[in-house]
């Protein structure tokens, strides 16, 4: 009951500091015709008065030839993990390739290419390595059991409770 309370009072709090208008209902709102009536007797619904905080929208500038390249290189000798990736883009022509080795040891690589006219392309290669993939197995981590000693239970006396008499009228 609280929280409609205090949400009640930020509604109403809002109102007051114009941050949203309050909306206007009416009890009945005017019937609708159902029916066809010729155009002069159409009759609408009594509008609903709201009027909507307008945000203001950030325009941001569009690039119509947009360009960029970027890259990456990941090889973490601890895991094995090995995997690279290169993408570059002129207008609506984006071309690039990645590669990665597989856990059965080879490199897949794909090269892509991406435009209006041929949609998205892909070639994969796949090509074993000299060397077999390093398989990391997982690592079991054991913790040794504590040692404690239960300290000894002492037994307090017995309280004695005696409970009130109860008395009937």
């Amino acid at each position: 009951m609280a929280f409609k309370l205090v949400v009640l009072v930020c509604a109403i709090a809002a109102v007051k500091a114009g941050v949203i208008a309050p909306v206007a209902y009416t009890a009945h709102p005017a019937p609708v015709a159902y029916a066809a009536a010729p155009a002069a007797h159409v009759v609408h619904a009594a509008p609903v008065a709201y009027s909507a905080p307008v945000a203001k929208l950030a325009v941001e500038e569009f690039d119509a030839h947009p360009k960029y390249s970027f890259a990456y290189d990941v090889q973490d000798g601890l895991t094995g993990d090995s995997k690279t990736q290169h993408e570059s883009r002129d207008g609506d022509v984006v071309q690039g390739s990645y590669s990665v080795v597989d856990p059965d040891g080879t490199k897949r690589t794909v090269e892509y290419t991406a435009d209006d006219h041929n949609g998205f392309n892909a070639v994969v290669h796949r090509e074993p390595l000299a060397h077999a993939a390093k398989i990391v197995a997982p690592v079991a981590k054991v913790v040794a059991p504590v040692a404690y000693h239960a300290a000894p239970v002492v037994h307090a006396a017995p309280v004695a409770y005696h409970a009130a008499p109860v008395y009937h009228h």
